[in-house]
């Protein structure tokens, strides 16, 4: 349905805001690439210009990414996890193993302490879907599943707080685990996140969050270890 609007500023803002729904509601993932310009107006039912003045907002805003001659990329879903990534881009592995050692172990704490049963389901259907990943030895798609599978464990805390903070260094996390994957995955590179998921199923929080803890630490990258 166009937008439509007395004042060109209010539709350009009335855009950002359409634009921002798709990235933070999931229909445009990060990685992304969003429909072209010519799709976007025609979507929307707003001048180029107009589309152009939003694309280029969320691109300063750190949601997008805007690269010449290949597209526009969602890098970001929120307006923080933005600025987290571009301050965080060129941080020391190890400095950005240690935040998630310790973000994780006191989220699989949490966790341990309340979960529910349908969060017990989904961390054991992420747990199969992280597992069949590994054994196709796409590493895309293991990185994916396993950045999904962390985050649902940090949202079985039921810390509204500590959910926001990991899902805005989503990116961050995302880009350091593909770092120390590299180009295919390796035996020796597996870590069994079955002990963790059981540690939370049994409420053992101690075995959680000592498991959570101890995962960033072993990661290649990190220059740490356990």
């Amino acid at each position: 349905m166009p937008l439509t609007s007395p004042r060109r500023s209010a539709l350009a803002d009335q855009v950002i805001d359409a634009l921002r729904d798709q990235i933070t509601s999931g229909e445009w993932p990060v990685g992304s690439r969003i429909p072209t310009e010519p799709e976007l107006v025609e979507q929307l039912g707003v001048a180029r210009n107009t589309v152009r003045e939003a694309v280029r907002a969320l691109a300063h805003n750190g949601l997008l990414d805007i690269r010449q001659g290949s597209g526009t990329y969602v890098v970001a879903t929120s307006e923080l996890a933005g600025v987290m990534h571009r301050r965080f881009a060129d941080a020391d592995p190890r400095d950005v193993a240690e935040l998630r050692s310790v973000l994780e172990a006191e989220a699989a704490r949490l966790a341990a302490h309340r979960r529910t049963e349908q969060d017990l389901r989904q961390l054991r259907a992420l747990l199969r879907r992280r597992e069949a990943a590994w054994e196709t030895g796409e590493v895309e798609r293991f990185v994916e599943a396993d950045v999904t599978l962390h985050l649902a464990i940090v949202r079985a805390s039921h810390n509204e707080v500590l959910t926001a903070l990991y899902a805005d260094l989503g990116t961050v996390v995302r880009t350091f685990l593909r770092n120390d994957v590299g180009e295919e995955l390796r035996s020796e590179g597996y870590l069994d996140h079955g002990r963790l998921v059981d540690a939370i199923a049994s409420r053992d929080a101690e075995t959680a969050a000592r498991e959570a803890g101890s995962y960033a630490r072993t990661c290649r990258g990190s220059g740490t270890g356990d």
